[in-house]
């Protein structure tokens, strides 16, 4: 009994370590899939993720583009000097107009190239109707595609009266939200966008495409580095591990067919395509080194001292960085002023 006991434990081992590798390779080879980048002619990569849907990366912040019979909806729109490379690239993935350009932020990278897309683009307003054609060329920049943002990033492209703003009006959002969700239907999709308040800033967007199963997350999540926490544009590190908690509970990841290609995407703003499991790593690992500042803060550390300590030490592999517009002091730092903050 002892014999077929023991042979009944070898072959279940053996085929439980089968089954683990079967869906390693499984999982590998689909994100392998997902990561492949063919360049354009524009020097930019152009990721097909669905059939309607893709990622173009290059151009600054990634852009995600969503096509079909009503035209185009992008997300975010990159550097300025790079909007006549992704304009090229969209015309060539569709002869449809650019319907909608939706910011998930007010950084250079994201919104520098809205004025050439927009105007490259074609409101969905109508401009010939007596009534509201008037209305509609002032909402659009003259019939312009929209461009639609949380209120704040509004604010902070535009400028009171008799000031100078940063940007032209013509790559002003059109549209503004202070709502929790702005939603349209476009192309046979829902589209959400959701409003993440105090995460990257206070003017952070999510845009989640419901039936692609893609969610644009705009820098509340960077997988090149620990996330750029800009406190003093109002983003907190609470909010950005609740906006990170508000995709996993979107995200589905590919269960129980595991070695199957499926599953959420989730576009960051700069790096590779996530899926859940990516996502919930990310969200973990900025938890546990909030926690850890949180300690050495309740223990009488000095911003110094908690630098010199190295809380993150055990993530700088995959997310340090020591140089660059964004390091890894500069996101302990982050932390540090958003736990030490007055409520």
């Amino acid at each position: 009994m002892k014999v077929i006991l023991h042979r009944s434990k070898l072959i279940g081992t053996a085929w439980l370590v089968f089954a683990i590798s079967f869906l390693c390779i499984g999982e590998f080879s689909r994100v392998a899939r997902a990561q492949e980048r063919p360049k354009s002619s524009t020097g930019l990569e152009v990721l097909p993720l669905r059939p309607n849907f893709y990622v173009i990366a290059g151009a600054g912040a990634n852009i995600s583009v969503q096509t079909g019979p009503d035209g185009v909806v992008v997300v975010d729109a990159g550097v300025e000097p790079a909007a006549d490379q992704v304009l090229a690239i969209i015309q060539s993935l569709t002869d449809q107009p650019i319907r909608y350009i939706i910011n998930t932020s007010a950084d250079p990278d994201h919104v520098g190239g809205n004025e050439k897309l927009a105007k490259a683009g074609l409101t969905l307003f109508p401009l010939n109707d007596p009534a509201r054609g008037e209305m509609a060329i002032s909402m659009t920049n003259g019939g312009a595609a929209s461009i639609l943002a949380a209120e704040n990033v509004l604010m902070r492209m535009s400028a009171p009266t008799g000031q100078k703003s940063l940007y032209p009006t013509g790559a002003w959002p059109t549209e503004s939200y202070n709502e929790k969700r702005k939603y349209m239907y476009l192309n046979g999709e829902a589209i959400e966008t959701l409003r993440q308040p105090a995460a990257h800033s206070d003017g952070d967007s999510i845009v989640f495409f419901r039936r692609s199963d893609v969610i644009a997350a705009g820098d509340v999540l960077d997988t090149t580095r620990f996330p750029a926490v800009d406190v003093a544009h109002g983003g907190s590190i609470q909010g950005e591990i609740d906006a990170l908690n508000r995709m996993v509970e979107i995200a589905v990841p590919s269960i129980p067919l595991v070695w199957k290609e499926g599953g959420t995407y989730i576009v960051p703003g700069h790096g590779r395509i996530y899926d859940q499991n990516d996502l919930v790593e990310y969200r973990d690992m900025i938890t546990i080194t909030r926690d850890a500042i949180q300690e050495m803060i309740e223990a009488g550390m000095t911003l110094e001292q908690i630098k010199a300590a190295s809380p993150t030490k055990a993530y700088n592999p995959q997310f340090g960085r020591d140089s660059g517009p964004w390091t890894t002091n500069m996101y302990v730092e982050a932390v540090y002023k958003s736990l030490t903050a007055k409520k």
